[in-house]
């Protein structure tokens, strides 16, 4: 199993919509460690580490979002994985 970390920013109607809040329930579903934060730009930004499989699943968990959301895009940024996290937070 090959493990890997992403860097994942969302542009879109992403905040005040839970979608941080079901970020992270999504990610703690798959068993993937990170964050999850706002941005000043309205976007929203998560880094996650995990098995491979369950990271492409996040992926495309992010594309939809919640409910409420309206992901315009997605950009994904592949990094060296580093084993930095211990759980999923809301930052």
């Amino acid at each position: 199993m090959e493990m890997k970390r992403i860097y994942i920013t969302v542009i879109g109607t992403v905040q005040g919509v839970g979608f941080r809040h079901h970020t992270r329930q999504e990610a703690q579903r798959l068993g993937l460690v990170g964050f999850v934060k706002n941005r000043p730009d309205g976007g929203v930004e998560c880094c996650i580490e995990g098995d491979e499989i369950a990271v492409e699943g996040f992926v495309a968990w992010c594309k939809l979002g919640p409910t409420l959301a309206a992901v315009e895009s997605v950009e994904v940024e592949p990094q060296r994985y580093r084993q930095e996290f211990q759980r999923f937070e809301i930052r």
